[in-house]
């Protein structure tokens, strides 16, 4: 559930935190007091596109933060799948700081894409706007409506394999046409590619080894030099009156000495380590001397099959190992292209058996389908009725279409008459706005019964309904609240009475500038809001006496 939500610098909000809690949470307000801004905070920060308009005129930033409480561990593990890490009580903290020249995501404090904090949010909260109303003109919705009502059975293995049949299916037709090529250009290909393979296969490359030249070269290149000045250095250590022989000298001093102490042993030592050294490194300069000689012909070799081998990467790939695979790679096509025929047959034979195996997965999906069509047809009517469809029917059609994309093969579409006597005609055709807000909370309701998402945000459910309507919607909200944290802007009376927390959204003019807050009120603002929506701006002992009734009733109907 959403247990918290922080605003700062956003439109006409300064700054606002709001604690939400369990049921039904009503948010309600005179008209352009600011209650879309509230919606549109929730909105930017579960990943909505957002201007930089939106920052207030007096600051550099607008910030949204949400605060989420959800144990569940398919929240878990998409948070840990995407590196994040976990609170231990469970909470999911998400913010989005909007600035002039960027906006930056957070999950739990880590930076993350769009994509990633869309994809988390998703399992957090579902925002039902008026868009979502309209949604319901476009079938595709119908058949995602219907799938998620059955997501109990094996509808979500089944679209699995579906998608892994349908990529298969969808490579082999690539490949299909890739073998279908004439004649002429088919000996070409082969021609060319043979080029290439033996090109590679005459250089005789071997993994690793053009680092090593790089580097032969650069010392061969380098060798004169560095011969010269190890010459001079084993001069220095093994010529007449060198290093060595001086140290020499000083040891046969030392040695020439009747007593020694301590100290003249520790020199004596360390003189003949100098010598052991000195006699030692010159080995080592003479045996480096006699292996890098300068020469000339070798320089000219290295630099010739340097030269191949870049000629080489300049064509097929940026390293030895590059090439190699471009090379397998070609062979490859190059056998392919000769047994054309076999391979293509092959090809036609396993694509026909793919196409069999979508088909029945799309059959056995669309069984699935009008099964739970039928269940979903009947608990949406009931709930139409409840919602003062007095003489509605309700079906769900489902036909096959001739093409078979990710979802199968089967076209959805809701059909409904709110008429005695009229045919059932598609819901787009015939629902007016306020009847599409009500056929989209009979779906909720039903889908409310399968849906794990915790929160439920509602914006302009109540338009263009009124009266014992209003109550019937009122009430549908309050059982979705019962398994739901339900949060719902309403300018209705009959449906704020119904909230388990009711908070007033208020215009404030201060100085010179105009802030947008909210707060939570007690039963005796709750009254005074009631008595507000019901009577406008003059509140009378009459209205007031009304507002209580309505409450009561509210909270009589609640109990039932």
């Amino acid at each position: 559930m959403l247990t918290n939500l922080h605003v700062k610098n956003l439109a006409l909000i300064k700054e606002e935190e709001i604690d939400f809690n369990d049921g039904l949470n009503i948010l309600s307000g005179e008209t352009g007091a600011g209650k879309s801004i509230i919606i549109g905070s929730i909105n930017i920060a579960l990943g909505e596109k957002a201007s930089k308009e939106i920052i207030r005129k007096d600051a550099d930033f607008a910030l949204v933060e949400l605060q989420f409480v959800d144990g569940r561990d398919i929240v878990k593990n998409v948070i840990k799948e995407n590196d994040i890490e976990l609170e231990p009580d469970d909470s999911v903290i998400i913010s989005r700081k909007i600035t002039k020249s960027s906006s930056v995501c957070k999950v739990n404090g880590e930076s993350v894409a769009l994509g990633t904090l869309r994809k988390i949010t998703s399992l957090l909260v579902d925002v039902h706007g008026q868009h979502e109303h309209q949604s319901l003109l476009n079938k595709a919705k119908h058949l995602e409506i219907l799938d998620e009502f059955a997501s109990k059975s094996d509808i979500i293995k089944l679209k699995d394999d579906l998608a892994k049949e349908y990529k298969l299916n969808k490579d082999l037709k690539n490949k299909l046409e890739e073998l279908n090529v004439d004649e002429d250009e088919r000996l070409r290909n082969i021609s060319f590619y043979e080029f290439e393979i033996n090109e590679i296969d005459e250089a005789a490359l071997v993994e690793g080894e053009d680092s090593k030249l790089e580097e032969s070269y650069k010392k061969m290149e380098a060798s004169q030099k560095i011969v010269s000045s190890l010459g001079e250095a084993y001069s220095a250590l093994s010529d007449n009156n060198c290093a060595s022989d001086l140290i020499s000298n000083a040891l046969g001093a030392l040695k020439k000495i009747n007593y020694k102490d301590e100290e003249i042993e520790k020199i004596e030592s360390s003189l003949t380590d100098l010598e052991s050294i000195c006699s030692d490194v010159s080995h080592m300069i003479s045996r480096y001397m006699d292996d890098n000689r300068y020469d000339e012909e070798k320089l000219v070799e290295y630099g010739k099959r340097l030269d191949v081998i870049n000629h080489l990467k300049a064509k097929f790939g940026n390293s030895i190992e590059e090439i190699i695979n471009y090379r397998n790679e070609k062979e490859e096509l190059v056998n392919s292209l000769k047994n054309n025929e076999e391979i293509k047959k092959q090809c036609e034979e396993d694509l026909k058996l793919s196409n069999e195996r979508m088909r029945d997965i799309c059959k056995k999906i669309s069984e699935i389908r009008v099964k739970y069509a039928k269940d979903l047809e009947v608990k949406i009517i009931n709930h139409l009725k409840e919602l003062n469809f007095l003489d509605v029917r309700f079906e769900i059609k489902i036909e096959e279409s001739n093409q078979i994309t990710l979802k199968g093969f089967d076209d959805v579409e809701f059909m409904i008459s709110t008429n005695v006597g009229e045919p059932v005609m598609p819901l787009g055709k015939i629902a007016s706005g306020g009847e599409l807000s009500r056929v989209m909370l009979a779906i909720k309701t039903v889908l409310a019964e399968v849906d794990e998402v915790g929160t439920l945000i509602f914006d302009e459910i109540d338009s263009g309904i009124s009266g014992k309507t209003a109550w019937m919607v009122s009430e549908k909200l309050n059982i979705i609240s019962h398994n739901h944290q339900v949060i719902c802007i309403s300018h209705l009376p009959q449906i704020a009475a119904m909230a388990d927390s009711h908070y007033l959204i208020e215009k404030k003019a201060e100085k010179d500038t105009t802030t947008t807050g909210i707060s939570l009120l007690d039963k005796k603002g709750e009254i005074n809001e009631l008595a507000r929506m019901l009577g406008g701006d003059e509140i009378t002992d009459a209205v007031l006496l009304n507002a209580k009734d309505l409450k009561s009733q509210a909270l009589d109907k609640k109990l039932k």
